[in-house]
């Protein structure tokens, strides 16, 4: 089986700056990790593929690399890199629009994992504009998946649950955390991943539109982007207990959590 996972590097969320003019993140010289639900994602792969291969897949600047590198590590087979600068700034539109085309163009494949969501936008969209890009059935928030000749059948997390859902391959994956926990890379596996090349597509490679991808063909208008303040300090009421709790109604009352009748 022919698996590509699309994975994403991420700022280290504990870093986070916003360019205050356009709304998006800085992430120039703020450490970079492999986003987390993407982990997951390649780890099923890998239990999957059998006789066949992961291809990796990644949009970004050229130190997304790193990523890719360290998904080559725990595995995968091959690595490719999506950057062009007419890519930067893409909305989840855009974005998909991008790894759409980069997937026709890589072609031979059974089966597209997608970690749910991106921990630096939370908007689990990609994964599901891909498939309809790329008219591929879908299934979303999938913990387990067995397959059986040329269908699948994926468990897929509910708010109360889960349910079984039944789909044709080839198909269109997003993860969650659950069930399908990262190893960590062997000595052996980082040393082959830094031997093997990565293989880099331009805008003009995967034949885009201009129009289809890139800040400003992104119909996503950010209103406001803003670092949130830090949170106050809590307080520490003192005295015996029938103090601290007519302290703790009169706090209350101010906040308006409780009231009198």
């Amino acid at each position: 089986m022919n698996i590509i996972v699309c994975i994403k590097q991420v700022p280290d969320t504990t870093n986070i700056k916003i360019d205050p003019k356009k709304g998006t993140l800085i992430r120039e010289g703020v450490p970079s990790i492999m986003n987390p639900d993407d982990k997951h994602a390649l780890e099923a792969a890998l239990k999957l593929k059998k006789d066949g291969k992961v291809t990796v897949l990644s949009m970004g600047p050229p130190q997304a690399e790193e990523a890719l590198r360290e998904a080559l590590a725990m595995g995968a087979d091959d690595a490719v890199l999506l950057c062009d600068i007419k890519f930067a700034g893409s909305d989840t539109w855009a974005t998909a629009n991008a790894i759409s085309a980069a997937i026709k163009k890589i072609g031979n494949y059974d089966l597209i994992l997608c970690g749910r969501q991106a921990i630096d936008g939370d908007t689990a969209q990609v994964g599901p504009q891909m498939a309809e890009q790329l008219n591929l059935p879908q299934v979303t928030y999938v913990r387990k998946i067995e397959i059986n000749a040329n269908k699948i059948n994926a468990e897929r997390v509910l708010e109360d649950g889960y349910e079984i859902v039944e789909t044709s391959l080839p198909a269109l994956l997003t993860l969650v955390k659950s069930g399908n926990d990262p190893v960590y890379p062997s000595l052996i596996g980082i040393q082959k991943a830094y031997e093997k090349e990565i293989k880099t597509l331009t805008a003009a490679d995967i034949n885009i539109d201009e129009s289809r991808t890139g800040l400003n063909s992104s119909p996503t208008s950010v209103v406001k982007s803003f670092t949130p303040p830090p949170k106050g300090g809590g307080v520490i009421l003192e005295g015996s207990i029938s103090d601290v709790s007519k302290k703790l109604i009169v706090i209350l009352k101010e906040k308006e959590i409780i009231q009198e009748f």
